[in-house]
């Protein structure tokens, strides 16, 4: 794929790396509107697990997944799915307001669910998952994937774990995107009952960042603003967004997200973090240079040692999808807590109702 793409088919590779045998872990792929299904799919893969059946209501939808992925047999309705006792879990990536239903759906089913994020988009929808997640003791998971499917975040999390830059005191969080030509992006796109508002959808990533990165196990919004700057035929679309946290143990986290990619810039996003802790600093860059096309995934790290700026592409992080397919065979939840993934999301459905609205 071009990284000259809108993101919306963004599909991460890595090197297979199985934690389970052959026939262990059997999964199915169900609604397939947003292109990061393939993303999911490739890490359940890589990780081991095998590819089944495939439902979506829309039979082209169906036709081009399994182009990519001849393995999976066309389920005639996801009831067919849910009824089979060889899948052990769901991947899905519905209109994100549909996605909290279906994943009570999947659980009730006695089988786990994995969502593409934003995983809801109202507050009601979170409640009744963590009821159902207590009542069936099922594991509603969520593809964070500017984390988990990117090496250098992945590296970067081990690193602040091992106490490389000493107590994180702050997170920067800076999300830009690309629209793209808007006639290649479905309607419920624009449609903000649909997508849930831009902190609900990719300010989720940086929430979520936040909290691994921080520690915090909860924070506070102490600002929020939203607004549609550039986009005035599609005015429930809004094109930036910001919000501060303060976490539960002193830290502090500063988000940006957008749609403001130009269209010469190489890549769908210059994607930065940057994490200050009492030692030192790291900045998380998935592209080194934007400009020339070429693909980064480096760690840049400053401490009392002096500077490091490490490539990390290939090398690490993918087999974290490996502890995620575990997290579900073995529920011991390596990979990210079902109490976290809960706290995200909560934290961007806050953010996006306090959010002011800005132009």
């Amino acid at each position: 794929m071009s990284q000259k793409s809108d993101g919306m088919n963004y599909a991460p590779q890595g090197k297979p790396s199985p934690v389970v045998k052959p026939g262990e872990f059997i999964f199915a792929a169900a609604h397939l509107d947003h292109g990061h299904i393939y993303g999911q799919c490739n890490g359940l893969l890589e990780a081991g697990g095998e590819l089944a059946l495939v439902y979506d209501p829309d039979p082209a939808k169906v036709k081009a997944f399994i182009e990519r992925y001849p393995q999976a047999k066309p389920a005639r309705s996801l009831d067919e799915i849910l009824d089979s006792p060889d899948i052990r879990l769901v991947t899905a990536a519905a209109i994100p307001s549909e996605r909290g239903p279906i994943g009570c759906r999947v659980m009730e089913a006695s089988k786990d669910y994995f969502t593409d994020k934003t995983p809801f988009t109202s507050l009601d929808q979170l409640d009744q998952a963590k009821a159902v997640v207590a009542r069936t003791g099922r594991k509603y998971s969520v593809y964070y994937s500017e984390r988990l499917h990117v090496e250098s975040a992945m590296f970067a999390t081990d690193l602040v774990n091992q106490g490389a830059i000493g107590r994180v005191i702050q997170v920067i969080g800076l999300g830009p995107h690309r629209i793209g030509p808007k006639e290649n992006r479905p309607r419920w796109f624009y449609e903000k009952a649909k997508y849930g508002g831009i902190l609900c959808d990719i300010g989720s990533h940086q929430f979520e960042q936040f909290l691994t990165f921080s520690g915090a196990t909860d924070a506070t919004v102490t600002q929020a603003a939203v607004g549609n700057f550039n986009n005035p035929d599609t005015p429930e679309l809004e094109d930036f967004g910001e919000a501060s946290l303060l976490g539960n143990n002193g830290s502090s986290n500063y988000i940006r997200v957008d749609w403001f990619t130009p269209k010469g810039l190489s890549t769908w996003g210059d994607g930065r973090t940057t994490i200050l802790g009492t030692k030192g600093y790291i900045e998380l860059r998935k592209y080194v240079d934007v400009g020339r096309d070429k693909r980064g995934d480096n760690v840049y790290i400053v401490d009392d040692a002096g500077e490091r700026y490490i490539n990390v592409a290939g090398q690490v992080g993918f087999r974290y999808f490996g502890e995620l397919i575990l997290d579900c065979l073995n529920r011991t939840e390596k990979a990210m807590t079902q109490a976290h993934t809960f706290k995200a999301a909560e934290l961007c459905l806050r953010a996006q109702l306090a959010a002011r609205k800005i132009s």
